[in-house]
């Protein structure tokens, strides 16, 4: 009984980590335009 309710977290643990793997999103920062850069190298 105590090793099904550990096996049945165990499988909502690894089912919701795996769900992660899935996420989407910017995976890097986007460039500044040339304008700004301009003026942050001015300063």
């Amino acid at each position: 009984m105590k090793a099904t309710y550990c096996l049945v977290i165990l499988l909502l643990v690894m089912s919701s980590l795996l769900s992660a793997c899935g996420q989407k999103g910017a995976l890097y920062m986007p460039e500044q335009p040339q304008q700004q850069q301009e003026e942050e190298e001015k300063k």
